[in-house]
């Protein structure tokens, strides 16, 4: 078991995750550093008040719904710059790489009529875009 165990930690694909990790908690502080202290403060200047003092009460209970907007801030821009930066280029580079090939002569193989991905001929559900293709 331990042999096995070593085995799996020195494929790679267990230190790529944790390296991956690592940068993404540490981009999500930069990123939230840059939400809390330029991007919120530029959004609540007419209202003179900063998102982490919104809050209301209810009993003894403080509800920081301000807090919240900046999480949700702080959410809409990494997510915009994954899109951007991760997303859109393994894309392009996909079509780029898949240029020039056809499925025509692959009678196992059909375009899917939304993505235009090649998926298995039996398939009902295009992995690609997860639509829903008619069997045949």
């Amino acid at each position: 078991m331990l042999r096995e165990f070593k085995a799996f930690v020195t494929k790679g694909h267990v230190v790529d995750l944790a390296v991956a990790v690592v940068i993404g908690a540490a981009f999500t502080k930069v990123i939230d550093a840059f939400v809390t202290n330029l991007i919120t403060p530029l959004v609540t200047i007419p209202g003179k008040s900063h998102f982490s003092e919104w809050s209301f009460a209810i009993r003894s209970s403080q509800f920081y719904y301000g807090l919240v907007i900046d999480a949700l801030i702080t959410f809409v821009i990494i997510a915009a710059v994954i899109f951007l930066l991760v997303v859109k280029p393994l894309n392009a580079y996909t079509v780029r790489r898949n240029r020039g090939q056809t499925t025509d002569g692959d009678p196992s193989s059909r375009d899917c009529p939304y993505c235009l991905s090649a998926i298995p001929a039996a398939a009902s559900k295009c992995a690609h875009c997860t639509s829903e293709v008619p069997v045949g």
